[in-house]
């Protein structure tokens, strides 16, 4: 597996998420020190799914967000790009609608959900950037995108020894939990390569979406992203014409 850089191949990093896809959610559970739970819940209320939703649930994995959201009533669309978790996912959940797709080419119409929501997922992403925007487009007219990804602590102390935790103690767990230790090699230099919390809430303004903000969990070790599309049609058409003229850069690194 090549480094987590601006410059990732779509079918090694597919690849090696299939590799991983039976272990990959106690795996996490055992990195995060049980805080994956955490973090999933505060998603869930983010999403707030609701009776007769329409959620698309972006780099779903093995579908456990996906089915939570199911169980409030809305109907759930499942999407990964890694095989070997879209099969895992559908074993786990048969009554999930699960799609094999690329987050930058979602195969929907446009204005079509609810809600549009990824978790841990958009750093795996060549072109972010055109991933939201892509995102922006399947969403209806006051739709809501929420993010939950790792991020930058705030604070310096915590900052380092979060980087010390990164380097020395997760490749320590990681060779006693995983069955394919270099993925979570790469796992954890796309952590230390994602932008912090103001970048990304740039990219997500810079698609189209209003109303972003996002608050830090567990210390802001993980940031939730939230936007929502623009009501109003003539925002709407502004955004598509500054799109028009100016595409998304095609690297995924800060500004």
């Amino acid at each position: 597996m090549s480094r987590a850089d601006l410059s990732k191949d779509p079918e090694q990093v597919s690849g090696m998420f299939s590799q991983v896809a039976r272990g990959y959610d106690r795996t996490n559970s055992i990195l995060s020190v049980g805080n994956d739970q955490l973090w999933r819940v505060a998603t869930l209320r983010a999403v707030d799914p609701r009776p007769g939703e329409r959620i698309l649930d972006v780099a779903a994995g093995t579908g456990a967000s996906a089915a939570a959201y199911a169980k409030h009533g809305a109907s759930v669309v499942a999407v990964d790009f890694s095989a070997g978790m879209i099969e895992e996912g559908r074993r786990r959940h048969p009554g999930i609608e699960f799609v094999e797709a690329d987050a930058m080419k979602l195969p929907f119409g446009d204005d079509e959900f609810d809600a549009v929501t990824i978790s841990f997922g958009l750093r795996n992403v060549s072109q972010p950037r055109i991933a939201l925007a892509d995102m922006y487009r399947v969403l209806k007219p006051g739709g809501r995108l929420v993010i939950c990804e790792f991020s930058k602590p705030p604070r310096v102390l915590l900052r380092a020894g979060y980087r010390v935790y990164l380097k020395r103690i997760m490749p320590l767990i990681v060779r006693a939990s995983s069955s394919n230790p270099d993925a979570y090699g790469y796992l954890m230099e796309s952590i230390e390569d994602w932008p912090d919390q103001g970048t990304l809430s740039q990219w997500i303004r810079g698609v189209g979406f209003t109303r972003v903000a996002y608050r830090n969990l567990t210390a802001g070790v993980v940031a939730l992203h939230r936007g929502r599309k623009p009501v109003d049609a003539a925002v709407r058409a502004h955004v598509a014409k500054r799109r028009a003229t100016r595409s998304p850069r095609p690297q995924g690194g800060a500004e």
